[in-house]
C-alpha cells in the first residue's frame, strides 16, 4: 500500500491594500515647538539668560549706590514742578535701563550661538532634512528668539526697576509707579534687547561661523561706532546715528534724532537688510 502524499496548503495571499498613506503634515506650529525646545535646552542660553537679568539689576543698583541723595526739601523731594517729576522719571529709568548697554553684548552673542550652533555640530542638516523647505526653520528660529528676548529683558527691566525704586526712594528721588512714560521706556529697552538680538541672529546666519559672527555682531555695536567718532566728516556723525546701538538707545534713554517710532522702523530696516540675503543663502547653499 502506498503512503499517499497531501501537500500542505499555501497561505492565500495577503490582499495588498490600495490606500494611500496620509501625508504628514508639517505645520509652523509644529516648527516654532521644535525651536522653542532647542533654545531653552542649551546651557548657553540659561547662562545667557542669567547673566542678563543679573547685570540689568546689578548695574541699577550700583548706579543708585554712587549717586547723591537730592537736597533735602527740593523739588526733586516736593515734586510740585513737572520739570523735576521729569527729572525723576529719567533718573529711574536710567537705573533701570542702564545694564542694557552691557546686557546688548550678552543678547547679540546668544542670537549668533543660537543659529551658529547648529551649523558647528551639524545638527542643522537634520533640521533642514526634517522641514525640506528651509526657510520655516530660519524664521521660527527668528520669532523664538525675539519674542524670548523681549519677554526676557521686560522680566530684567522690571526688576531692576523694583530693586531701583526704593533705593532711589531713600534718596529723595520718588518715582510715580504709574507714569506712563516710564513704562513706555522701559517697554522701549526691552523691545532693544530683542532687536539687536535679531540683528545678530541674521548676521550669525549669513556667517555661519560663531567666531566670525560674534566679532561682526560685536564690532557693529561697539567697534564701528568708536572708529567713526574719531572722523571729524559730517558723513561720519550721520552715519553713526544711524547704527543700532544709537538708534536703539532711542527707545529707552531717549534721543534728539529720532522719535522711539522712527527708531523701531530704522531698527527692522536693519534686520530687514540682513535676513533676506540670509534668507536667499540658506535656500541656495548647502548646509
Amino acid at each position: 500500500m502506498s503512503a499517499s502524499t497531501f501537500a500542505a496548503p499555501s497561505p492565500a495571499p495577503a490582499r495588498a491594500s490600495h490606500r494611500p498613506l496620509p501625508p504628514a503634515r508639517l505645520r509652523f506650529t509644529g516648527v516654532l515647538r521644535s525651536e522653542w525646545i532647542k533654545l531653552i535646552t542649551l546651557r548657553s542660553t540659561i547662562w545667557a539668560w542669567i547673566v542678563l537679568v543679573l547685570l540689568q539689576v546689578g548695574m541699577g543698583v550700583i548706579f543708585v549706590l554712587t549717586m547723591d541723595a537730592a537736597p533735602e526739601g527740593g523739588p526733586l523731594q516736593q515734586g510740585a514742578d513737572a520739570g523735576a517729576a521729569d527729572a525723576v522719571a529719567q533718573t529711574a529709568v536710567m537705573a533701570s535701563s542702564l545694564g542694557i548697554l552691557l546686557g546688548q553684548l550678552v543678547i547679540s552673542v546668544l542670537g549668533v550661538l543660537v543659529i551658529t550652533g547648529e551649523y558647528g555640530t551639524g545638527q542643522i542638516r537634520s533640521s533642514l532634512t526634517a522641514v525640506p523647505k528651509r526657510l520655516p526653520v530660519l524664521w521660527a528660529k527668528a520669532i523664538v528668539f525675539g519674542v524670548t528676548s523681549f519677554v526676557l529683558g521686560l522680566i530684567a527691566v522690571a526688576a531692576a526697576y523694583a530693586v531701583t525704586w526704593p533705593l532711589l526712594d531713600d534718596r529723595g528721588y520718588t518715582s510715580d509707579l504709574t507714569d506712563p512714560d516710564v513704562w513706555a521706556r522701559l517697554v522701549g529697552g526691552a523691545g532693544y534687547l530683542a532687536l539687536i538680538g535679531l540683528i545678530a541672529f541674521f548676521i550669525g546666519a549669513l556667517l555661519r561661523h560663531t567666531a566670525a559672527g560674534i566679532g561682526a555682531a560685536v564690532g557693529l555695536l561697539l567697534v564701528v561706532p568708536t572708529v567713526l567718532q574719531f572722523i571729524s566728516a559730517e558723513w561720519a556723525t550721520v552715519l553713526g546715528q544711524w547704527l543700532p546701538g544709537s538708534v536703539g538707545q532711542s527707545l529707552f534713554f531717549g534721543g534728539d534724532v529720532f522719535e522711539p517710532w522712527q527708531a523701531v522702523l530704522v531698527m527692522l530696516g536693519w534686520i530687514a537688510v540682513l535676513a533676506a540675503p540670509a534668507a536667499i543663502l540658506l535656500t541656495r547653499r548647502d548646509a
